[in-house]
């Protein structure tokens, strides 16, 4: 609403004079002597950073101001040496021979002579079978050949009669062949009651069962007094020392295939192409005695690929049980003259694998190597490295050739 009074018109303008004045007060522009002051501080600012990003965090560093310091890295002297490239396999024990005890003549059994499990000897009586029926047949069997000794005794003596007579023309030579005849059937008669005895004999002796080879028996099949029959099995026989031991080759283990098939040709006293083998028992612990591997089948397992390999080992003790499971170390290859490492240590490089060595002014140095077969305790280095030099073990990730670093031992030792 407009207003023509004098006072109120004149409070309006001097409200909108002071607005206007505090107005021109914040806008009112500065002087050079304040932007200069304003850039001034501006790039000292900026020089700080700087120099604070150049430093690292400021303060005194190694090296002089605007250098980082060396990377720290581990490094250890390497050595040559011999190593030994081996395989295990799983494998079975068995008996280097196992056989069957049998009756070869029938009757009572009277007594079993051996404990059961009994390590026995070869030729040790195991079963006692009645004598008496055979001790009959060999009574009846030796008179069967006295009688015949004598018709042979009675055929010689008229042998001669007869031939003395033919000879003064005295009898007919049908008479002579007669005589003839029958002292050679005599002879034949006393040679077939000859056998007969030897057979009772032998079937005498069959009534005490001897062990056919030494080793440990089994469980009886029959008791004292089981009226057994000739071929009837009595127990089992395992012969423990020296004990096989079975396992699979792949087909891709070649060399020892080859090494293997040859051992069937070793001479035993030069011990030519011999290889050695070591069994870890199923307890974790390794068998004191090394054996030799001594067969391989000549033909290659279609269904499985592999090929059936015989390692034999000494058991005087008998630790080693026919079916126990066990696993063989196979020696494949021998080294000599090589480098066991790190496997950490080892980078990739733009010709392949590569490592930093420490070299004496504090540098490191590329290193291209050839690598062997990964062990059990590191990566076997064909060439490359010699002899003492210092391998960068830790840190050497981020090197490059020719860094300054700075080296310690495992030990904290500095280098």
């Amino acid at each position: 609403m407009k207003t023509d009074h004098p006072e109120i018109r004149r409070g309006a303008f001097h409200r909108r004079a002071s607005f206007f004045s505090l107005s021109s007060r914040r806008v009112a522009p500065r002087t050079p002597t304040h932007r200069n002051l304003r850039l001034a501080v501006a790039a000292t600012g900026i020089a700080c950073l700087s120099s604070f990003l150049v430093t690292g965090g400021g303060g005194d560093q190694p090296g002089g101001v605007g250098q980082t310091p060396p990377p720290p890295v581990t490094v250890a002297e390497v050595t040559s040496g011999d190593i030994e490239i081996h395989r295990d396999y799983a494998a079975r024990v068995r008996a280097v021979r196992e056989v069957e005890v049998r009756a070869r003549v029938g009757g009572i059994l009277e007594k079993r002579m051996y404990e059961e499990g009994q390590y026995v000897e070869r030729g040790d009586i195991l079963f006692a079978i009645e004598t008496e029926p055979y001790e009959i047949a060999l009574r009846q069997s030796e008179a069967d050949l006295a009688n015949a000794r004598a018709n042979r005794r009675q055929a010689e003596r008229e042998w001669r009669r007869v031939s003395g007579l033919f000879d003064r023309n005295a009898v007919s030579e049908r008479e002579r062949d007669n005589a003839e005849s029958t002292l050679e059937l005599a002879e034949a008669r006393e040679e077939l009651n000859r056998s007969r005895v030897a057979d009772a004999v032998r079937n005498l002796d069959y009534t005490r069962v001897q062990a056919p080879l030494a080793g440990s028996t089994g469980l009886e099949t029959l008791s004292e007094g089981s009226l057994i029959e000739a071929g009837q099995p009595l127990t089992r026989l395992t012969q423990q020392d020296p004990a096989h031991v079975r396992f699979s080759l792949p087909e891709s283990d070649a060399a020892l295939h080859r090494e293997a098939r040859r051992a069937k040709t070793v001479n035993d006293e030069s011990g030519a192409h011999r290889r050695d083998v070591r069994l870890r028992l199923p307890d974790g612990e390794w068998y004191s005695e090394p054996g030799v591997l001594d067969f391989t089948d000549a033909t290659i397992d279609a269904r499985t690929g592999t090929i059936t390999v015989r390692a034999v080992f000494e058991n005087p003790e008998g630790d080693l049980i026919p079916g126990q499971f066990v696993r063989v170390r196979v020696t494949l290859e021998e080294l000599t003259g090589v480098f066991n490492i790190e496997p950490t240590a080892i980078g990739e490089g733009p010709e392949g694998p590569r490592v930093f060595i420490l070299l004496e002014d504090g540098t490191v140095e590329s290193r291209d190597v050839e690598l062997g077969p990964v062990v059990d305790d590191g990566q076997v280095v064909l060439s490359g490295l010699e002899e003492g030099e210092r391998l960068v073990v830790n840190g050497h990730v981020a090197l490059r050739e020719g860094m300054a670093v700075s080296a310690q031992t495992r030990n904290g030792e500095e280098n």
